[in-house]
């Protein structure tokens, strides 16, 4: 008989709360190169172990000055400096100015201690040799980058929880800070269970099918930048099941169970479940069409997610749970999907009670709206994902969508 506590179903929303409830990520970290590090969560804060720039430099071409030997000079009436040399870059300054004298110097070159500022070359004119005319004053400070400008010493640059961006990655690296602490991706573990299920290189025979939701889901799974553990396919046996389940619960961090769901006799998944972990299932049914026999639980801190065996109901059920679980095991905030709105192009039924998703093809018309078409098509029937550009949502209670209606499909 089945449990009691079957499809007493629950909104996905609802689903999602109660697993943040019950669980308390504790992901590991590693330390790993800075280089290597992009899209990345920092495991803790990280301080500028120096100040940056490490020195006074100049922020254009031109020449090194002390500011009061240019003051009042005009186009009508030139400041007239003696040209020194020039600094070289990379190189500590070997010359020094006094008294109406100037350096040459590029972008980021050092100044000496007695320049406080640069003249752009642009302002600027040589007449004899080894002599410039200034044609603007400048001040103080102008054109100078500070020592420490840009990050003091000790400084917080980035904070723990931070999702490492091209430019996080350069300001680390321009700091001195070549490793940083890094979460773990989160190990998804992927089981199949099924007599009929071979890998996918196998030759079919009568009554078998290759078991393509492993690779579905851990493609899912990779693309949300989590690390997917394929743990084979089981057999329709309880023990084997609970071995390869609970040997797979111990090496990942998030379980998907690719496997019965329903009140058959032979789905043992549930049973399983309770037996890997407490608290164990929290619900089984969802208020969803195709899903609604799935199976959300919690053993020993870690996510287990019971999904049916057809490779549709399977995928779009894992599309509303994964990134949920990705984003929160790594304290990050879900980001909403990319979805466009568009004009359904027939009329989408629904029952009461229930929230629909149907894959929906896209189709560009001129200026307006895209046009949406449904894609109709059992839940075994994988490529009626395959041809989709998105998913389109009928929420629950609203009886469906009539043709011509304005909705919104979630992007693939």
């Amino acid at each position: 008989m089945p449990s009691p506590e079957f499809f007493q179903v629950i909104p996905v929303a609802d689903a999602l709360r109660l697993l943040e409830a019950q669980w308390q990520p504790q992901p590991a970290r590693e330390t790993i190169a800075t280089a290597e590090a992009l899209e990345r969560i920092l495991a803790s804060d990280i301080h500028s172990p120096e100040q940056i720039p490490a020195f006074r430099k100049s922020a254009v071409d031109g020449y090194a000055v002390r500011a009061r030997d240019t003051f009042g000079a005009s186009d009508a009436l030139p400041a007239f400096l003696s040209v020194r040399g020039e600094l070289q870059m990379g190189l500590a300054p070997q010359a020094d100015i006094g008294g109406g004298e100037a350096l040459l110097i590029h972008t980021g070159g050092m100044l000496p201690e007695s320049a406080d500022a640069v003249v752009m070359v642009e302002r600027t004119q040589a007449t004899a040799e080894g002599e410039i005319e200034v044609l603007r004053a400048v001040a103080p400070d102008e054109n100078v980058i500070q020592a420490g400008e840009d990050v003091e010493g000790g400084a917080l640059l980035l904070a723990r929880g931070q999702r490492l961006r091209p430019q996080d990655i350069g300001g680390l690296l321009a700091a001195g800070c070549a490793a940083i602490d890094a979460l773990c991706h989160p190990r998804v573990g992927v089981l199949s269970c099924g007599d009929e299920l071979l890998p996918p290189e196998s030759a079919l025979r009568p009554g078998q099918v290759r078991d393509i939701n492993a690779y579905t889901l851990g493609a899912l799974a990779q693309k949300l930048g989590a690390h997917p553990v394929h743990l084979g396919i089981a057999a329709d046996n309880p023990e084997e099941y609970f071995r390869r389940a609970a040997a797979g619960l111990a090496d990942c961090d998030i379980l998907l169970l690719s496997a019965g769901s329903s009140v058959s006799a032979r789905d043992y998944t549930r049973d399983v479940i309770n037996r890997l972990g407490r608290p164990g299932v929290l619900l089984h049914g969802l208020a969803i069409k195709p899903g609604k026999p799935t199976i959300i639980a919690v053993c020993d801190n870690k996510p287990v997610i019971g999904l049916p065996g057809n490779p549709v109901s399977a995928l779009l059920v894992a599309l509303q749970f994964m990134p949920f679980l990705v984003a929160r095991f790594a304290g990050q905030p879900l980001e909403p999907p990319r979805s466009v709105r568009a004009r359904l192009a027939q009329r989408v039924a629904s029952a009461t009670g229930r929230e629909d998703w149907l894959p929906a093809r896209l189709r560009e018309q001129g200026d307006g709206a895209p046009l949406a078409e449904p894609i109709l098509g059992k839940s075994n029937l994988i490529f009626t994902l395959a041809s989709a550009d998105g998913l389109l949502s009928v929420p629950l209670n609203t009886g469906g969508y009539d043709a011509g209606a304005e909705v919104e499909v979630i992007l693939f």
